[in-house]
C-alpha cells in the first residue's frame, strides 16, 4: 500500500499534464480566432470603402463584410464601427433583393447616414424589367435560379430609385431595362465597385449578349 500511495500522485499529475497538453491546441485555436476577429473589427473601423454582403472575389481597396459582421438593417452595427457621415463608399451586389421592403428602407437609411457628403452607395440587383422570361423566372422571389428561394423583392429602376430617393439620395442609373424592353447603360468605373453580374463583366453575355444583366445604380449623398 505504501508503494502504491507513493506513486499514485505522480500518475495523477501525469494524467493532468496529458489532459492539459491535449486541451492546449484547442485553447490556442480559440485565442487565435478571437484575435483575428478583433483585428478584423479594427481594420473595418478604419475602412472608408466597404462591401456589404460579401463578393465572390477580393476587391482591392475594399473591406468585405457579411451579415455576421454587419447587418445592413441594424443601425447599431454601423455605429459599432463608424461615426455618422464618415464613410466614402458602400457597395452591394445582389444583396438588396434578399431584404424585405421595410428592411431595405432601413438599410438605405443606414447607408445614407454613415456616408460622408458626396459618398456613394452602389447597388446591383436583378432587373425586373429584363425582357427574357427565363431570366425573370430565375430571379423572381421563389424562382428557380440559385438563391431565388430567398429573394423577397424583384426591383425595377423605378422602385429602386424611389426607395433610395425616399431617404435623401440622388440616384444615378448605370444599367437598367425600361418598360419598352430597351436596355440603357452609361459608362461607370470599377472604382465604385465592380459588378460581376453586369453587361460588361458577366461571361454569359459573351455567348448571348445581354442575357444576364443587373439593375445597377449609384446612390449619392448630396454634398
Amino acid at each position: 500500500m505504501s508503494a502504491f500511495s507513493r506513486h499514485s500522485p505522480n500518475k495523477s499529475a501525469s494524467r493532468l499534464d496529458m489532459r492539459s497538453s491535449q486541451r492546449l491546441p484547442t485553447m490556442m485555436a480559440r485565442v487565435e480566432r478571437a484575435l483575428k476577429k478583433l483585428y478584423g473589427q479594427y481594420l473595418l473601423s478604419r475602412a472608408s470603402r466597404i462591401v456589404l454582403g460579401g463578393v465572390p472575389q477580393e476587391l482591392s481597396g475594399w473591406s468585405v463584410t457579411n451579415r455576421d459582421v454587419l447587418d445592413v438593417t441594424v443601425r447599431e452595427d454601423f455605429a459599432r464601427y463608424w461615426e455618422p457621415g464618415t464613410r466614402k463608399a458602400f457597395f452591394a451586389e445582389h444583396v438588396w433583393e434578399h431584404l424585405e421592403e421595410w428592411q431595405a428602407i432601413r438599410a438605405n437609411a443606414n447607408c445614407f447616414e454613415f456616408l460622408k457628403p458626396g459618398g456613394r452607395l452602389r447597388l446591383a440587383v436583378p432587373d425586373g424589367l429584363h425582357p427574357e422570361a427565363l431570366y425573370i423566372e430565375n430571379v423572381r422571389p421563389g424562382g428557380t435560379g440559385a438563391g431565388a428561394e430567398d429573394h423577397k423583392v424583384l426591383y425595377t429602376y423605378r422602385t429602386l430609385l424611389a426607395g433610395l430617393s425616399r431617404v435623401g439620395f440622388d440616384v444615378e442609373l448605370l444599367e437598367y431595362w425600361d418598360e419598352a424592353g430597351s436596355f440603357h447603360c452609361r459608362q461607370w468605373s470599377d472604382h465604385g465597385g465592380r459588378v460581376n453580374r453586369s453587361s460588361r463583366f458577366d461571361r454569359r453575355n459573351v455567348i448571348s449578349p445581354l442575357s444576364y444583366t443587373s439593375l445597377i445604380v449609384d446612390a449619392v449623398k448630396p454634398a
